[in-house]
């Protein structure tokens, strides 16, 4: 029997693409995409106040233009490519067609034992590098966005737009290729199924230090901060939840049994993290918040992150419970009482939904990993978490993998951000704080009539009812609206 027409091979479909994996991948990145661009812009625009809502907004679309462009340049080959340094790859261009349409695999460098055989096998997914490419450029973009929400409100956007390729290709590859990219982490078996360590971790962290560095906003806007626009709020929450069915089912890099545990797991641990959080806003402050269940939806799906496609789904639900609570506690309580929390000015708390629920999860998920679903996925034989026989190690290991992140990007963070302010000032000075996007842009994000806009009668015809009733008073400092006149 003659095989079908759509599973011959050609040029363009070679005998080792699976076309199911390849459109997942593509389907489960532009999924990660849809997180930063429109999702964290909605969120960043309508979470804080309306003076500051175009400045955030921008601040995470530029952060996801600039980090693709620096990603194919020579950021994915610092991140996945040949090993230059036990952390680091080799920077080059991932540009060239013959690069690109090759099988890809991970690590690019094969490592072996004093004795001549192979430590970790290598993983050749079927697909094009170019697909893997793409993938783990969301992954990096999403990483900078996040990291933005510690300095919302006052960071000079001049300085940002410098900040950004400096930390992706400074901070975020050596994380990148430490734990994924064929580091040392990788070999030594530390687990970050799909970035608990190399996005959220190294996010709370850098973002906290860049937060102590940029100084704080001004004393008004950290008194009172309330969102503009909690409904779109929501909406840009809602995708970033949705979205995360790609950040982590696109990890396994295929359509396969993991993938499916992995989107299940995270769904769960978020839903059970949000109903945490809330029960216990309830509990202490008689009444639920919004804001409160965001929160709590963040950190639950942050916390799954490490271990999405290695944990059994009750483990999740566990996941789920500790981090509602957990970074609840040192958000809520903690904070209060902790002069060096109290003295950073963290916009966005990323310390505590990023920082604070990576390190839990991957912890957890040292404890909680599941043999037969490492064996499906992980490159390290016989990885196992500490409640099914693997002892201490691996919770050691787990432990060593985030005081390397924390380190590292506690160092790199504030090297790049002095050597930034030697030129440009990291903070705006406080006349355009007191204005906002308008000073920063001179745009602004509700443009409505009456808001500052002078009343110009030939541009607005008058309306007239019956015996004229109706009349425009405008008074000397502009119109500010319409007296009827019954």
């Amino acid at each position: 029997m003659a095989m079908p027409l759509a599973y011959q091979t050609s040029p363009a479909a070679p005998e080792w693409l699976n076309k199911g994996d390849n459109a997942w991948q593509l389907t489960a990145a532009t999924l990660v995409g849809l997180q930063s661009v429109p999702g964290l812009v909605i969120l960043y625009g309508s979470i804080v106040k309306k003076k500051w809502a175009v400045n955030s907004a921008f601040m995470a679309l530029y952060a996801f233009a600039a980090t693709l462009i620096f990603w194919v340049l020579v950021g994915y080959r610092m991140a996945f490519g040949d090993k230059l340094l036990p952390f680091w790859g080799k920077g080059a261009p991932a540009l060239g067609q013959k690069y690109l349409v090759r099988r890809a695999k991970i690590p690019e460098t094969v490592h072996f034992y004093s004795n001549g055989t192979e430590e970790t096998p290598m993983t050749e997914p079927f697909y094009p590098m170019a697909t893997l490419v793409y993938f783990e450029f969301m992954f990096a973009a999403i990483t900078i966005v996040l990291l933005a929400g510690s300095v919302l409100g006052r960071m000079n956007i001049k300085a940002w737009m410098a900040f950004v390729p400096l930390w992706l290709l400074f901070s975020y590859t050596v994380g990148a290729f430490s734990l994924w990219g064929g580091g040392f982490l990788y070999h030594w078996g530390v687990i970050d199924y799909s970035g608990g360590y190399v996005i959220h971790l190294s996010s709370g962290i850098a973002g906290f230090t860049a937060a102590y560095w940029v100084g704080p906003r001004l004393k008004s806007d950290r008194e009172r901060f309330s969102p503009n626009n909690i409904l779109l709020m929501l909406a840009g929450a809602g995708l970033l939840w949705m979205g995360w069915s790609g950040f982590n089912g696109g990890a396994a890099y295929a359509a396969n049994k993991t993938a499916s545990v992995a989107v299940l797991n995270t769904n769960v641990c978020a839903a059970t993290s949000l109903l945490m959080w809330t029960c216990l806003d309830v509990a202490f402050f008689g009444r639920p918040s919004v804001i409160g269940a965001v929160q709590g939806m963040m950190t639950g799906l942050v916390c799954i992150t490490p271990g999405a496609g290695l944990v059994q789904t009750w483990a999740a639900i566990v996941m789920g419970v500790l981090s509602g609570s957990i970074p609840w506690f040192t958000m809520m309580i903690l904070h209060k009482k902790s002069a060096l929390l109290q003295k950073v000015d963290d916009t966005l708390a990323v310390f505590h939904t990023h920082a604070v629920a990576g390190l839990l999860g991957g912890l957890l998920t040292g404890l909680l990993a599941e043999p037969a679903l490492c064996r499906l996925v992980l490159p390290v034989p016989d990885t196992r978490g500490t409640a099914y026989g693997g002892g201490a190690v691996q919770l050691g290991k787990q432990l060593v993998g985030a005081l390397f992140v924390i380190g590292w990007n506690l160092v790199a963070t504030t090297a790049i951000l002095l050597a930034i302010g030697r030129f440009i000032p990291l903070r705006m000075p406080d006349e355009q704080l007191m204005i906002g996007d308008d000073a920063a842009h001179g745009e602004e994000a509700y443009a409505l009539w009456g808001d500052g806009e002078r009343y110009d009668a030939t541009r607005h015809a008058p309306v007239f009812l019956a015996d004229d009733a109706l009349q425009a008073t405008q008074s000397a400092s502009g119109a500010r609206g319409v007296t009827i006149q019954l």
